[in-house]
């Protein structure tokens, strides 16, 4: 090979996340941050958001207010009697440490309490996150944006339930 057919080649950069932003000279920029997501309002000052658990499904509006939390047109109390399931639905808002400054309009359908109270906490954190991106790291470590992908296992044939046998008689 002769010497004028020798280009000159840089490294290129490293995965997706040295694509950042690149300095005239090609070299990457040291402290390249991301900008914060846009918070998503619409025009009444509500994010909406889908959560799911098991069987339900729960369609979810956040607002400013003074925490109160709406689910099918009934107070949350009234709802969702056990403790436990309105301890589950104010487990984001003590994530987020925003106790008490987010109105909560739910519409729940399929499924058990338990489900439904599963689906609404779900909705409620990815509403969140839309009103305000800044709460996602804590709403993402605390669990409350994965889906619980658990669900109840179909019924097989010849099994009296998914896994359960009907019972052996040897005679």
């Amino acid at each position: 090979m002769s010497d004028e057919t020798k280009v000159e080649t840089t490294e290129a950069p490293a995965g997706m996340a040295a694509l950042g932003a690149l300095t005239e000279d090609g070299a990457p920029e040291a402290a390249a941050t991301a900008a914060p997501a846009e918070p998503k309002i619409d025009n009444l000052g509500r994010s909406y958001a889908t959560g799911r658990r098991k069987d339900a499904a729960a369609r979810v509006w956040v607002k400013r207010g003074t925490g109160q939390m709406k689910i099918n047109g009934k107070d949350v109390s009234e709802y969702f009697a056990r403790p436990v399931l309105q301890m589950i639905l104010a487990q984001p808002f003590e994530a987020a440490e925003r106790v008490g400054e987010f109105d909560v309009i739910a519409t729940v359908k399929g499924g058990g309490l338990s489900g439904q109270a599963g689906a609404v906490r779900h909705g409620i954190s990815r509403a969140l996150t839309l009103f305000e991106p800044g709460l996602r790291p804590a709403l993402k470590a605390g669990g409350f944006l994965t889906r619980d992908p658990r669900v109840v296992e179909r019924k097989k044939y010849g099994k009296a339930k998914a896994r359960r046998s009907f019972q052996f008689s040897k005679r």
